[in-house]
């Protein structure tokens, strides 16, 4: 394990320096672009007669779980580190607006994009169960904002626009994997769980996370009142990660939300009343490095994985299919209400937009994926889940900057005549 992960760390630092030196593109969306470029290099290698470099890829990626490495391991220090640096004041004034768009909107989001792909596939000459078409919905429906977050930053976009899709995200994640797990175990079993049951999972999952997130925060809280000592405060920050997400597991409820609730309490009430000037200092270049980190692996991975999912000619016709409904399925579910509703989600006339070509899809669609049991199904949602991933974060990425900044245009007033005449 540890000779894996130091060719990960190093064929990640190469090519993060790659992106900075000549390419700078943001982090996540460069690294991957330069993962997948070196990859696709190497199938052409191994086209050309030279399969050494190709077969030792290939060979190294099968070595490693990269739905256990992300849902795991990765996935609780990325939430927690993201929902540190959320302002709970904010988020309590978006709370109604973010609750929407993370349970109703992932809801609403699986289920169309679920009913229309087992709907509209048999037009490009394919098939899928039900079961399989609304366990890809699940899986394809929670975004993954860390590519566009610095980029909605550097465009200015509003505050508040920010607040919607940074904590539409960070609980969408979680109520995504809930669905993904109640259908997998119903496309794995004979038996069609009751409502009641399904309710019953529902609320042990989310429930369940909530509370055990709240406890696991609180305790952090009154560990790091009673100490004055950077070091060790760190160390409790990440044992709380990596400890309380493993109790997660162990409980069978929802890990994820654990981290996020977790995460805001020590982000905003361990910051303002159990911690020192310093330990802010030094606990926020922790978890921003870590972060920084092992997003640029997780984006590395992604761009290498090309290398083992299993592309075919007859399948091209399905991605472009699915590309549509995806994109339609989130302009309904998240853009349709911000667009009928701006003034209660707080957002400018065209806000809707940004929070609809926004919501990009990452790892841990692309982690559920390979989660599936081995079989024809898991290689269509594998290929068709790794071109949405792909589309979302190269062009989706590259292309909101320029959206905010039309947005912002339409958004300014207009000169009056004195103004344009220079009077």
């Amino acid at each position: 394990m540890f000779h894996i992960a130091v060719i990960c760390l190093v064929i990640t630092a190469l090519m993060a320096y790659v992106n900075v030196r000549f390419i700078r593109l943001p982090t996540t969306i460069g690294v991957m672009a330069v993962a997948m470029l070196f990859s696709l290099g190497l199938i052409g290698l191994n086209a050309l007669g030279v399969p050494g470099p190709h077969a030792f890829e290939e060979s190294l990626l099968r070595q490693i779980d990269f739905s256990s490495v992300l849902v795991g391991g990765m996935l609780s220090m990325l939430l927690f580190a993201g929902a540190l640096h959320v302002d709970l004041r904010q988020l309590r004034a978006a709370g109604w607006q973010v609750g929407l768009l993370a349970v109703v909107g992932t809801t609403v989001s699986t289920a169309l994009v679920g009913l229309a792909l087992w709907w509209a596939l048999p037009w490009v000459g394919l098939k899928l169960p039900l079961i399989y078409c609304l366990l890809f919905g699940a899986l394809i429906s929670p975004t993954d904002p860390i590519a566009v977050l610095a980029i909605l930053r550097s465009a200015g976009a509003p505050a508040r626009l920010r607040m919607l899709i940074s904590g539409e995200s960070l609980f969408n994640d979680g109520v995504g994997v809930v669905y993904f797990a109640l259908l997998l175990g119903m496309a794995t079993s004979d038996h069609v769980p009751t409502s009641g049951e399904v309710l019953g999972l529902l609320a042990q999952e989310a429930g369940g996370g909530v509370l055990l997130g709240g406890a696991l925060g609180w305790l952090a809280f009154v560990l790091l009142r009673s100490i004055d000592n950077y070091q060790t405060e760190v160390l409790l920050t990440l044992a709380l990660v990596l400890g309380g997400y493993e109790l997660a597991q162990a409980l069978h409820i929802s890990g994820p939300l654990a981290m996020v609730v977790a995460g805001l309490i020590v982000g905003n009430h361990g910051r303002e009343m159990a911690m020192s000037q310093q330990t802010r200092q030094q606990l926020d270049g922790f978890w921003e490095l870590l972060d920084e980190i092992l997003n640029a692996v997780l984006f590395v991975l992604l761009g290498l994985e090309v290398v083992l999912v299993p592309f075919e000619g007859s399948l091209v016709g399905a991605s472009l299919l699915v590309l549509a409904l995806v994109l339609t399925a989130r302009a309904l579910a998240v853009g349709g209400p911000a667009a009928l509703w701006p003034n209660w989600f707080g957002l400018p006339a065209q806000g809707w937009k940004v929070l609809t070509w926004g919501g990009l899809r990452g790892g841990i669609s692309v982690a559920l994926a390979l989660a599936l049991p081995a079989g024809p199904e898991r290689d269509v949602i594998l290929m068709l889940t790794y071109v949405v991933v792909v589309f979302s974060i190269l062009v989706q990425g590259l292309s909101i900057k320029p959206l905010i900044t039309r947005m912002a245009m339409a958004e300014a007033p207009s000169p009056s005549p004195k103004e344009s005449s220079g009077h």
